[in-house]
Formats: structure tokens, sequence, C-alpha cells
């Protein structure tokens, strides 16, 4: 049966095990399988058209796999892919994006703070997301370059993510930021530190309860949704090297876990034009 399948969730690398982990909270019988594209990571730095090929080709491969939906676990990949994705593929494709509506509604002081990677924030869909929801409170922009590399070496509270938060958050916190929008599936592994610095008083919204929130409304809409005596559980690939990989991963989730290496294929059979 088609809700017997599993849901395929991929990154660019680790970051989207945050998403993974509360899609588990939330939806105990699923079946998931992961992919870290930790072999090309990070996506921040990418052209538009490469990271559109890697989103592709990974897709096919999670099809391959039997998946009833995709979770693009990557702000980057979804500013980039997600529209042309749904296109070409006929299943559910749920992305994600910086939780800028919400962080609106919260802020008391007025003025939000977005830390996010380079292509997030220079991407249409960003833009986009901006003009529907911005204008209601004064919204500052932050690019965070090598903060997500901390997180897939496994660096979370030691000096490189430090020093680069240290140079990140104070011009924000210096405008009154009051709440912190995490635009990269990798910061909130990072929120101890960011909660540290920033201060008690400062907000920190992580958009990964949202996103499984949506992939249960598509499932249920769909009649996708696992019955409720299955047995979830997780499958796990990687296009990095496998034992450092292996290492951060299970790190970050809080157990160990049986890693795979991502077949080598083609890309772009499906991607080309893909913009």
């Amino acid at each position: 049966m088609d809700n017997d399948k599993p849901i395929g969730v991929f990154d660019s690398g680790v970051g989207g095990l945050s998403v993974l982990r509360r899609i588990r909270a939330d939806l105990r019988h699923e079946t998931l399988v992961y992919v870290a594209d930790s072999g090309h990571a990070p996506y921040g730095n990418k052209p538009a058209e490469f990271i559109a090929r890697r989103s592709a080709a990974i897709t096919e491969f999670l099809l391959e796999q039997g998946v009833k939906a995709v979770v693009v676990a990557c702000n980057t990949a979804t500013a980039a892919a997600i529209a042309w994705l749904r296109a070409q593929f006929m299943i559910p494709i749920i992305g994600i994006e910086p939780a800028v509506k919400p962080a609106v509604a919260t802020t008391r002081s007025g003025v939000v703070g977005i830390l996010a990677t380079g292509n997030t924030v220079r991407s249409d869909k960003f833009a986009d997301l901006l003009d529907r929801h911005g204008h209601r409170a004064r919204i500052l922009v932050q690019p965070c370059p090598g903060l997500a590399d901390c997180v897939e070496h496994g660096e979370l509270s030691g000096p490189r993510p430090r020093a680069l938060l240290e140079r990140y958050l104070p011009p924000l916190l210096a405008e009154s930021v009051d709440t912190l929008v995490l635009g990269c599936t990798h910061y909130p592994f990072l929120s101890p530190l960011i909660q540290r610095l920033a201060g008690p008083d400062v907000a920190i919204l992580d958009p990964s309860p949202a996103v499984a929130r949506q992939l249960r409304r598509r499932l249920e809409t769909a009649g996708l949704l696992a019955d409720g005596g299955a047995t979830g559980g997780e499958r796990y690939f990687t296009s990095g090297a496998p034992e450092r990989t292996l290492q951060v991963m299970s790190r970050l989730l809080g157990h160990a876990i049986t890693l795979e290496t991502l077949p080598e294929r083609r890309e772009g059979l499906k991607a080309q034009g893909a913009r």
C-alpha cells in the first residue's frame, strides 16, 4: 500500500537532520530515508543551476527507494529548485522557508533578524517572502558564511562557531532585534550557542515544526499517512566521506546510526533546463 512507503528527506549535508528529528517526533509511524549531500556541501555558495541538478538527482534516487513524498530540508535548495521539482515529480514535495511570518507576529520590538546563507537571501523566493510578510516589521538579514560548515564538521560550541556568531549577531542586537529566524536547517544545532550569545530575551525561531505540520497535512489529504500500527524506521545515505559524516550525524541525532553511501549517478537527466 502507498501509505506504507517511506518519506524522503534531503539536505546539502547534515543540517536537515533538524527537520528529520521533528518529523520523527510528530510522525512516529513513518519510515524515513535521509540523504546528506555532504560531498557537495555547502550549497550556500553554489550556483543555482548546480543546486537544481543535485536536487533533481537526489529526488530521482529517493523515488527509486519508493518514497511517497519528499521533504527538501534545505532553505537554499528550496529557493533554487522547489518549483521545478514540483513541476517534474508527481508526488508531494514539501520545502522549507525562513519563519518570517511567525517572527513578525512574535516580535515585541518590531525588529526581526534573519540568519541565513548567501544564496537563500539572494533568491527570488526569499525576496517574495519578505514582500509578503516583511512590511509589518523591520527585517534585518544577516548572511552567515561558514556557519553551516561548522555544523558539517560537528563544531557546535567551539571557538570557530563562536567567533562567527560574535561577528554576525552584534550588528543585529545593536538594532534592537528581539526575534531571530534560523534561515538554514544547520543552524538549529547551534541554537544553544546562539541563545547564550544573544541573551535570554531574544526569541529563536526554527521552521522545522511548520514543515512537519505541512507534511502531515499533505499526507492526510492524499491518504498517505502511515497506519497507526506501523513501526517507523530510518535509512541514511551520504555523498560525503562516510566515516566522518557518520560520526557527525550520530552526534547530532544523539544515537548511533548506520550510514550508506549514496550511489554515484549522472546528474541532470531530468534537470536539463532547470534554473
